[in-house]
């Protein structure tokens, strides 16, 4: 195979086009692909360090080259792919006869192709029997959706094309750090930041916060977990001075009452003593966005992962609603999708509460429809499952999940608690994971089974647009690994599954396609051959259509059209106040790094650059601590506790404390947060929880304390 393939980067979500061209290189150990940026509206041929850097991982020495199976000495050995998934398959039918066929658990990936995360929900309620599936976009969109959904009856990350933002003349950034997680994203800005109309809310002083810097925009610093209050500040603003749109707000929206009289009491001087953030900020910042001249608001993970993370993305909403701002030309609202396929993994049955097409699986219509399409009565299919937490938490416990299977996600990294899910882990009667490389993860399964990457594989996704690509490949994969899809398929055999299972993405597609269609991620207008043609595939895509590159122009998915203005409240028990001597801990993410840090801490150039991680402490908190740079610390709580050297800088506030949740084992940030969750998304509490940071000595080769 010679000829170059286009295709998209296998990280974020922004997908950026690249061209791969196999190389004839002698070396084994050196790409077998060079990497090219290609033009394509959300990169105009950018790529980033791990984009630039992504082909090093396919003849990685590291990655995996046969199955894996763990022995009697306790450790794993290779074996054969029919040894492998006989055990596989025997250990299944052996749990679910004396447990249940709940007690086996599915747990997938935002990285995962539409076509994999189809038939991984097919597999797990038809092979499988199992209502017990969920994925880690949970940890990644869930709050965002449910806001979404609530409000304008459709989860769409962006509801338009990405260059829409070229336009802007001001553009409000909620909780994301787009120059560090998707850096060719920025392009997008410059006509805002150009007109001074770039502003960005975050604790933390990132790379993007100083794009703001010289006159070009706003950098607003609100005390950690305190985004709700300014965005209830914020609305408050808009509605005491007069800066509605009426006109929209009376056609196009309900619920306007109920909102005003919820947000009477956040004045802005009642705000600045919650948030710190000053009233003059607020008032400016209101008046900026209503100023008319192109308006966008757009959040991410900082404002989302908490407790109240739906609330406040519903804060959010309102506040674009009351400026008439969604569906408008060169306006609008929308959210930063993260992982690569976090918005099509989440539309086609990964989700516990899910069917594909973004069907809800309690609705007797959509079962019946799904049901035709696969082949089988209706009751055939399981009901609604539990989110992820609610699943980890169940693993080896009585009534609980007793195997899982893991695709596409490194749970001792990238869950809340880990020290619990570690454990959770432990007590199961069979762990198996799909992977390229030994992941924490793999490393703790009593059978791990080699995947194609991104380079070895056809397929598609969907980006942060909702916009369906072409995954194309490029490079044959190596002799001893396998694509999921054949995975799933021999596994469905041998438990003596009836339904279909085809190996072919284009057939697995096809069918995706009669899955969705009818439901509000309907495909079934999009294939192969129009992707291949480079045109431009915006879900809804009902067939005879030419797609939805922009949502509610005319309406909103609810019965009636209208958006719904949500009232929502801060609660005090959400974001406990620090007690003396504690911090409030914010993680997140490098510029080098991706995710669990899997892949990217096995590059050479990424993981020189960011080889560890370090708690980032500001200067009079570093001192009145009696840490200086570089100093050895831990960073504690309850639940955990993470040794790592210190950073001090000024880009961080006083009263907390970064670390980036790349690493892990005793690095691992997730060892500190909590498993509590929004009681609407059940997304955990990733960025505010509470620890304490002290100095610790540093221990020579001799293990003489410095």
């Amino acid at each position: 195979m010679s000829r170059s393939a286009p295709t998209h980067c296998p990280y974020c979500a922004l997908q950026c086009a690249m061209t791969l061209t196999p190389t004839d290189a002698a070396n084994p150990a050196s790409p077998p692909v060079t990497v090219a940026g290609r033009d394509f509206p959300t990169n105009r041929g950018g790529l980033c360090k791990k984009g630039w850097t992504s082909a090093e991982l396919l003849r990685a020495p590291s990655r995996l080259g046969a199955p894996l199976l763990r022995g009697a000495d306790g450790a794993l050995h290779e074996a054969s792919w029919d040894e492998a998934l006989d055990h596989v398959a025997r250990s299944l039918r052996g749990i679910r006869a004396l447990h249940g066929a709940d007690a086996v658990g599915v747990f997938g990936g935002g990285g995962l192709t539409n076509e994999k995360a189809y038939l991984l929900g097919k597999f797990a309620r038809l092979a499988l029997g199992t209502s017990r599936i969920d994925y880690n976009g949970r940890y990644c969109m869930s709050s965002a959706a449910a806001a979404g959904n609530r409000a304008f009856g459709v989860d769409r990350g962006l509801p338009f094309p990405l260059e829409d933002l070229d336009g802007a003349a001001t553009i409000l950034l909620l909780g994301t750090n787009v120059a560090e997680t998707m850096p060719p994203f920025i392009g997008h800005l410059a006509g805002a930041q150009a007109a001074g109309g770039l502003v960005v809310v975050d604790p933390r002083r990132t790379a993007t916060a100083r794009l703001t810097d010289e006159g070009q925009g706003l950098h607003v610093q609100p005390v950690p977990g305190t985004d709700l209050a300014l965005l209830l500040g914020l609305i408050h603003v808009v509605i005491a001075e007069r800066l509605v749109d009426a006109e929209y707000v009376a056609q196009r929206t309900t619920g306007f009452e109920s909102l005003r009289r919820s947000v009477a009491s956040w004045w802005p001087e009642r705000v600045q003593s919650t948030t710190g953030v000053p009233a003059l900020t607020l008032r400016r910042l209101a008046r900026r966005l209503a100023s008319g001249e192109g308006t966008y608001i757009l959040t991410g993970r900082g404002v989302e992962q908490h407790v109240d993370g739906t609330d406040t993305a519903t804060a959010a909403i309102n506040l674009a609603l009351l400026l008439g701002l969604p569906g408008r030309p060169g306006s609008g609202y929308g959210t930063l999708t993260g992982q690569g396929n976090g918005q099509g993994g989440r539309e086609h049955g990964q989700k516990c509460d899910q069917l594909p097409g973004y069907r809800k699986i309690v609705d007797p219509e959509a079962r019946a429809h799904v049901a035709r399409v696969w082949g089988v009565e209706p009751d055939a299919i399981p009901g609604p499952g539990v989110p992820a937490v609610e699943l980890l938490q169940s693993l080896g416990m009585p009534g609980g999940v007793r195997s899982l299977l893991v695709h596409g996600s490194n749970l001792v990294v990238s869950s809340p608690n880990v020290a619990a899910v570690r454990e959770g882990l432990d007590r199961l009667d069979l762990l198996v994971v799909c992977d390229f490389f030994l992941s924490e993860t793999a490393a703790l399964a009593d059978v791990v089974l080699p995947i194609t990457q991104w380079a070895e594989e056809e397929g598609t996704m969907t980006n942060l647009e909702g916009r369906v690509i072409r995954r194309r490949r490029a490079i044959a994969p190596p002799a001893g690994v396998r694509d999921e899809l054949w995975i799933l398929a021999e596994l469905a055999r041998r438990l003596e599954c009836t339904a279909t299972f085809d190996t072919d993405p284009e057939l697995v597609f096809e069918e995706l396609r009669l899955a969705s269609e009818g439901g509000i991620a309907d495909y079934s207008g999009i294939d192969y051959a129009m992707l291949d043609r480079g045109e431009a595939a915006y879900w809804p895509y009902p067939r005879g259509s030419a797609g939805t590159p922009r949502l509610f122009a005319d309406r909103f998915a609810h019965p009636d059209g209208r958006a719904k203005l949500v009232a929502v409240t801060v609660r005090a028990s959400a974001h406990p106040a620090p007690q003396p001597g504690e911090l409030t801990l914010v993680t997140g993410r490098l510029l080098e790094h991706y995710q669990s840090g899997a892949q990217t801490r096995r590059v050479p150039e990424l993981d020189a650059a960011q080889p560890e991680a370090l708690a980032a402490l500001h200067p009079s908190t570093a001192d009145r601590l009696g840490i200086a740079d570089g100093d050895d610390v831990e960073v504690a709580n309850t639940r955990g506790t993470v040794r790592c050297r210190a950073r001090v800088t000024t880009d961080i506030r006083p009263d907390a404390v970064f670390l980036p949740f790349h690493y892990a084992d005793a690095q691992a940030a997730n060892l500190l947060t909590s498993d509590a969750v929004d009681p609407i998304s059940s997304m955990p509490e990733f960025k505010t929880n509470l620890v304490r940071v002290t100095r610790v000595a540093r221990l020579t080769e001799a293990g003489v304390p410095t």
